[in-house]
């Protein structure tokens, strides 16, 4: 059994886009899947979100059996805390998921500061065994090109993508409850991977 913490994106919640259906089939394959609240959700803070989502991750066992999956700002909040993982006293994460996750700032002042710094994709990479990423080709959130960040993500993580024509945002709203199947294989693919 793998453990899996899913960092929500701006605004949402554990009942928000896909998360509901996805903790559903991941609970049915036998896994533990944990969607942490973070603190002032409309109002996301890189200190206080990678702290939560730190001591969530903490919680939730073994690091070496543990998936994180980041949707959106949620995925680059999982980077930033993967830039703070002490690898040699705690170990590998099993794998990473990023979904609809933007690579660099992408014009939302109220986010800027989880991009003021550039990513450390040495000390990411290091710090889980396996990386992939999931986004549409049509996304309006990660401008001007989500392609784009999704090489970059690519490149910087020596991750394997999945590049849907479209879905846009693959949950634009909290409220867009959706089924995503296509999560759930990548994070079974990490499992498989890292067995």
């Amino acid at each position: 059994m793998s453990a899996i913490v899913v960092n929500h994106g701006l605004g949402a919640r554990a009942d928000s886009v896909w998360f509901p259906h996805f903790t559903a089939e991941l609970t049915a394959l036998g896994h533990s899947a944990t969607i942490p609240n973070l603190p002032d959700p409309d109002a996301p803070r890189l200190a206080p979100w990678r702290k939560a989502f730190t001591e969530a991750v903490a919680a939730a066992g073994p690091v070496g059996d543990t998936v994180l999956v980041g949707h959106s700002i949620g995925g680059v909040n999982v980077l930033r805390m993967l830039e703070q993982h002490d690898v040699a006293a705690a170990g590998q994460f099993a794998g990473v998921l990023l979904v609809s996750t933007a690579a660099h700032e992408v014009g939302y002042d109220l986010l800027a500061e989880f991009f003021a710094a550039p990513f450390d994709w040495a000390r990411i990479r290091g710090a889980a065994r396996e990386f992939r990423v999931l986004a549409a080709a049509d996304d309006p959130v990660n401008v001007p090109d989500p392609v784009e960040h999704v090489g970059l993500l690519v490149r910087g993580l020596e991750a394997t993508a999945v590049l849907t024509a479209t879905g846009s945002h693959l949950g634009n709203f909290p409220g867009d409850h959706i089924e995503l199947p296509e999560a759930v294989r990548l994070v079974d693919e990490i499992q498989a991977a890292t067995r």
